[in-house]
């Protein structure tokens, strides 16, 4: 019996610390819901303005970059001002000269094809008017035509 008052008193001497334990937890706890914690932005506030100064620093040293490359961008040109010119002219000149060959070779053709139906007609005029004027020729004429058709 005396080991069970022994292990009874030790038990009840473990809850009593427990209790004290639990209690100053509790008074700890209490405190820690009162307390505010301030924190010192200061050393923050000044990192970070100092963060924002570079960024902005940056910002502005790609915006001239971009608007340095946008103007030689703009002003980059493959071929000079004056071989476009040229080339256009000479290329108008072309499709003209093209064009007005073509419709002047019409007109030549029909102007030829006119002028030999003209020929054709005055020759045969001009030729009967000689035969008309010197009979012999013309009995001639008919004398060597007949024989040339013959040897064919």
């Amino acid at each position: 019996m005396a080991k069970l008052e022994e292990v009874t008193s030790l038990l009840v001497d473990e809850i009593e610390e427990f209790k004290q334990s639990v209690d100053k937890l509790e008074h700890i706890n209490t405190q820690l819901k009162n307390t505010k914690i301030q924190m010192d932005l200061i050393e923050f506030k000044s990192i970070m303005n100092e963060h924002e100064h570079k960024m902005e620093n940056h910002r502005n040293s790609i915006e001239y970059f971009d608007e340095q490359i946008e103007a030689k961008l703009k002003n980059a040109k493959i071929y000079p001002n004056w071989a476009v010119i040229v080339f256009i002219v000479g290329l108008v000149f072309g499709i003209i000269s093209t064009t007005s060959a073509f419709i002047l070779n019409k007109d030549i053709e029909t102007l030829e094809k006119e002028a030999y139906k003209k020929g054709v007609i005055d020759v045969n005029i001009n030729i009967q008017s000689f035969f008309d004027k010197h009979p012999k020729s013309k009995s001639a004429f008919q004398k060597w035509e007949e024989k040339s058709q013959q040897k064919q």
